[in-house]
């Protein structure tokens, strides 16, 4: 499940649970993925009425798109069944629990897909706490 990973969010939240979201892309942005022209920071997703958004997610015009190219940092539907909407919905309000983007990538249909997690944000002690925790493990591991 090679693909293109946001490398912070897991650095910045504590995720709790992953779910397998797909996209809903025109084809100049299915071209510029797979060419790896994504850009993750301050991506989020957000429900607008019953449905779900991924917002602010840079995906570059494909070079060769010309007239036909898309925004770049346009919102983008995800799409994931109604049973799955309404619990991330639920926790999301309740828990004061945010959706975060973690990795897209190409599923073996050659579908585009999603890692969205159900993550809390970390504060600045918690970061250096886990980091001093992986930096040990790694020691550890390396004797």
């Amino acid at each position: 499940m090679a693909g293109l990973e946001n490398r912070r969010a897991r650095h910045d939240y504590e995720v709790l649970e992953t779910f397998e979201a797909g996209l809903a892309l025109k084809g100049s942005e299915v071209k510029s993925i797979r060419g790896g022209q994504v850009d993750f920071t301050g991506a989020f997703a957000r429900f607008q009425g019953n449905e779900l958004f991924l917002e602010n997610l840079y995906v570059a015009p494909y070079e060769k798109g010309g007239y036909a190219n898309h925004e770049p940092r346009r919102s983008r539907k995800l799409l994931l069944h109604r049973r799955e909407l309404d619990r991330l919905r639920a926790r999301v309000e309740q828990k004061g629990l945010t959706l975060v983007p973690l990795k897209i990538y190409f599923n073996e249909r050659g579908k585009a897909k999603l890692l969205l997690a159900l993550a809390r944000g970390r504060r600045g002690y918690q970061k250096k706490e886990e980091d001093k925790r992986q930096a040990l493990q790694r020691a550890l591991r390396e004797l």
